[in-house]
């Protein structure tokens, strides 16, 4: 483990918290978008794994910090007024103990990464994904008062701007995996090679990060990158467009339990996105 980059994650954390969750995933999905289609290009792109998804903007860096600082704004220090506003940037607090608590989490983020792609490599799982769901669970467990699946009495909406409900995010993910499978299929029919196919889930996922834009701005458009990634990468491993729409719609799906089940009952915010990423994409890399 390199102590530069564990210092360094304690910088990415506070800078998390100051923008915001939602945020800094946007910056995290601009990035992809860019890093991705450079490396689908043939270009040598480093900036995906040392900027995208490393101690900069990683989501298990920048935006778990600032989900975990969230938490701790709202039930230690009382600064805002609920724990799973993942849109505000905690900058507008002015509360230095809040954003020194953004990059203590963003170390334990690190930590879990460096594990998850080292002693935990063999669970194939998406190391971000899995690191930003032990995180922000072992920040309630520390800052929360609930447990790990919640015990408060009243639920929570944790679904920012929700309008809709299963059945329509069920539509939406086949729908999902159907276009990611489709462009996938044109472009291997163009020939693009396997290394060049290999950063097609970065692209689906900065996609969907980057359209968060839309739902910062106070627009209840659907999350989707707990979709989008996933099926991308089934597709990548599998050829098959009926396994991305498989995917796609399974995944939406999950992501509702994933979230009534570990936040509605929470006193703290835990990321169904990262769950169902977390679990899928074990599932995925077993299956393929």
């Amino acid at each position: 483990m390199d102590l530069n980059l564990l210092i360094a994650a304690f910088g990415g954390g506070v800078i998390g918290a100051a923008f915001g969750a939602i945020p800094a995933f946007i910056i995290t999905g601009i990035l992809a978008i860019a890093g991705g289609l450079i490396a689908m290009a043939g270009i040598p792109e480093l900036s995906v794994g040392s900027i995208t998804f490393g101690v900069f903007w990683g989501p298990h860096i920048a935006f778990t910090g600032a989900a975990a600082a969230t938490a701790v704004a709202a039930l230690k220090r009382h600064k805002v007024e609920s724990s799973g506003d993942v849109l505000t940037p905690l900058y507008t607090t002015k509360d230095i103990p809040t954003l020194l608590s953004g990059g203590a989490f963003a170390v334990v983020g690190f930590l879990f990464y460096t594990l998850f792609t080292t002693k935990l490599s063999f669970l194939q799982t998406d190391a971000p994904g899995a690191s930003v769901f032990c995180t922000l669970m072992l920040c309630r467990l520390i800052i929360g008062k609930t447990g790990p699946v919640g015990s408060l009495k009243e639920k929570r909406d944790w679904i920012p701007k929700a309008e809709s409900g299963v059945f329509v995010d069920l539509i939406l993910g086949a729908a999902f995996g159907l276009v990611i499978g489709a462009v996938g299929y044109v472009m291997n029919s163009l020939g693009i090679s396997p290394e060049a196919m290999a950063s097609y889930p970065v692209v689906c996922f900065g996609i969907s990060a980057a359209s968060l834009i839309f739902l910062q701005a106070g627009f209840g458009i659907p999350i989707t990158h707990h979709i989008s990634f996933p099926a991308a990468l089934a597709y990548v491993l599998s050829g098959n467009i009926l396994v991305a729409v498989l995917v796609g719609a399974i995944n939406a799906v999950a992501w509702h339990f994933a979230g009534n089940i570990i936040n509605t009952n929470g006193d703290t915010y835990i990321d169904p996105p990262a769950t169902v990423i977390m679990i899928s994409v074990a599932l995925i890399n077993l299956i393929f």
